[in-house]
């Protein structure tokens, strides 16, 4: 089971997001939430189940959360 783990305001912050991810190893997908009058909307982040405490800790380290 995919577990949500960040929610991007848009498709550029949901990639950075993912690249992190990515590069620490984790399996990562992505998922529109809604689409915006620019084509461009909320993207939700996620990763599988066993791994979503990690990656949180990971996007902590990495100060992505404001």
């Amino acid at each position: 089971m995919w577990t949500v783990v960040y929610l991007a305001p848009n498709c550029r912050e949901a990639e950075r997001v993912k690249d992190l991810l990515l590069a620490e190893g984790f399996a990562v997908k992505t998922k529109r939430i809604c689409v915006g009058s620019d084509g461009n909307g909320p993207m939700g982040i996620m990763v599988p189940e066993s791994e979503a405490d990690e990656a949180l800790e990971v996007i902590h380290e990495q100060k992505v959360l404001r």
